[in-house]
């Protein structure tokens, strides 16, 4: 099991450039096998959920050449419509190829997608939409999904705005006869990533950053090259980390239309961000407190779909509170398990109290203590990095696989950034 050890009490400071984005890459992979020609994908980061899902197209048939941040995908024709147990359990996006092998082949067979353990995560708006534009589903030890003929469009409206559930009954709708409605959509930007895709490569995709989206369903679609957009959640991550550190750093690659409601969050804690056309610049020598609300009141920073604060991105903001003066309760709305790992941040010194699954109370600011700590899941797993930085003393990290999952090159950029971080086997 490999391994990070971090010298705390560092701070982060230098420029660090945002990678392609983990969320809009791996439906992208799955969207491959919607054509029989090459697509070429660009600006794709080398993490292992990447590696895994790469590991599904050659499994499935189909042909990947990759070169630094350039991947070629052809899925010329297929050799099986069945994922294996092992490559379901690897990674969760498996569950985005069922659409496009129920276009290829007519039939799709998985066994229940693996992923982070933080809560249960539903596949009801994958297997609603797919039944509503004409499949038929069926479970027992595996899913098998079959369809007669072709996918038909469908008036779909989602009982929540699922991200990876947009993106997959928006692949199955591109290539459904007819008229699609998708209702209460997810519209994060990485969904909109893949709408610019399916359409670069035929599809007829509009309300594109809306929560309806309108498909007009074509017989097939072409190859493309499409740039893969950058990951405002990594991006966010290390703004968190390098606040927390009480360091100064410019993240490149950036868009500022997908930092507006994060910087608020910044702002609550009392962090400045300034966000540039293609940039974002955390100054140092921050008051880092928290911005009580008007009548006084601690504030709650809750998550919630596009364009509230992202889920993801909720992680990371907890460990830089407990490095902020003042009270603030955070509430995860999503996942039930999200939270759990701040009993690590307890351990270390926090002064934090988990309310219950959803809720957390920091109170800041904690002097931490190193310590050694496992990574429970991807987000999870950065922001106790993060913790490791901001502690008196040498911090050990297991499960660093974890981290790698979702973070391209953690511990390169992060030495970059001035950190005393080595990997070990």
């Amino acid at each position: 099991m490999s391994t990070f050890e971090i010298e705390g009490g560092i701070p982060l400071r230098g420029t660090v450039r945002a990678s392609g984005n983990k969320n809009a890459i791996l439906p992208m992979i799955a969207a491959c096998i919607l054509t029989d020609q090459a697509v070429i994908l660009e600006n794709v980061p080398d993490i292992i959920d990447v590696r895994h899902m790469l590991e599904v197209i050659s499994a499935l048939g189909g042909q990947v050449d990759r070169c630094g941040e350039r991947v070629r995908i052809h899925v010329d024709h297929l050799k099986t419509h069945e994922i294996g147990p092992e490559l379901c359990n690897k990674v969760r996006t498996s569950i985005l190829c069922v659409a496009p092998l129920l276009h290829r082949a007519g039939k799709a067979s998985l066994f229940p997608p693996g992923g982070d353990v933080i809560g249960r995560r539903r596949l009801d708006t994958h297997i609603y939409g797919l039944r509503k534009l004409g499949a038929t589903v069926s479970f027992a030890d595996r899913y098998d999904f079959t369809v007669s003929g072709h996918l038909t469009g469908a008036d779909l409206f989602f009982d929540e705005p699922s991200v990876t559930g947009t993106e997959h009954i928006l692949m199955a709708a591109v290539v459904s006869a007819g008229h699609t409605v998708i209702r209460n959509a997810a519209c994060e930007p990485h969904v909109q990533d893949l709408a610019h895709m399916l359409n670069a490569m035929g599809a007829k995709v509009t309300g594109i950053g809306t929560n309806q989206l309108n498909v007009d369903g074509v017989e097939s679609l072409r190859g493309t090259t499409h740039q893969v957009c950058h990951d405002h959640i990594e991006a966010a991550s290390y703004l968190a980390l390098a606040a927390a550190t009480g360091g100064e750093i410019r993240v490149e690659g950036t868009d500022m239309h997908a930092y507006w409601m994060c910087r608020r969050v910044f702002s609550a804690l009392g962090v400045r961000i300034e966000l540039l056309k293609d940039h974002i610049f955390l100054p140092a020598d921050q008051e880092r407190r928290v911005l009580r609300d008007f009548d006084g009141s601690i504030p709650v920073i809750g998550d919630g779909p596009w364009p509230q604060f992202a889920s993801d991105q909720m992680s990371c903001m907890i460990t830089l509170a407990t490095q902020v003066e003042g009270t603030v309760l955070f509430f995860e709305k999503m996942f039930e398990s999200r939270l759990f790992f701040v009993d690590r941040l307890i351990g270390m010194g926090a002064n934090a109290v988990v309310c219950d699954p959803h809720r957390v109370v920091i109170s800041g600011r904690s002097k931490l203590r190193a310590t050694t700590l496992s990574s429970p899941d991807i987000r999870a797993g950065m922001a106790l990095l993060g913790a490791a930085l901001c502690a008196t003393g040498t911090s050990t990290v297991q499960n660093a696989n974890m981290i790698e999952r979702g973070y391209e090159r953690v511990e390169e950029k992060l030495l970059g950034l001035g950190a005393r971080i080595t990997r070990r086997a």
